[in-house]
């Protein structure tokens, strides 16, 4: 597990920052590593846990599966496209679970083709060498780990951060 100095959700800035993190990431779903990468992208927006974005290659073939339905729009990174994923056999499948920005927004023109996804939709995500605990709430797809301080938008326990 990293070391890290904890981080204040609170202070991150607004507009959001987009940061490549030299890191172990990886997500497990259906008993099975399905995505593993040494670097990842993070977004920084105020009240929000970082969002992370994997490399398209991190992810093991046939476990990410493009999503039927209606793409969203974010006002800082653009329009969205969704993603299914699954066990590497294709069971364990949880839809519209995991996102991309094809053609983002030129500050987030390096996440083009990443993908993030909700902790909450797979069995665990790990970043350095710790368990993410999925961010409150079914809209927001942060991840928190123990140097991540709140308090974040989604938490029941603070309506006042919509």
């Amino acid at each position: 597990m990293t070391s890290r100095s904890p981080e204040q959700v609170a202070s991150y800035p607004r507009p959001p920052r987009l940061e490549l993190i030299a890191g172990e990431v990886s997500v497990d779903l259906g008993g099975a590593c399905i995505a593993k990468a040494d670097h990842y992208h993070r977004v920084l927006e105020t009240f929000h846990p970082p969002t992370v974005y994997l490399p398209p290659e991190a992810f093991l073939p046939g476990t990410l599966h493009e999503a039927t339905g209606r793409p969203s729009f974010c006002e800082w990174k653009g329009i969205a496209s969704y993603w299914d994923l699954s066990s590497p056999d294709g069971t364990n499948r949880p839809q519209r679970v995991a996102w991309s920005y094809q053609a983002p927004t030129e500050p987030f023109a390096a996440i083009a083709g990443w993908i993030s996804l909700y902790p909450a939709a797979v069995d665990r995500c790990w970043l350095e060498g710790e368990s993410v605990i999925p961010q409150p709430g079914s809209f927001y797809g942060g991840w928190i780990t123990s140097w991540i301080e709140g308090p974040f938008k989604g938490d029941p326990l603070h309506p006042e951060l919509i």
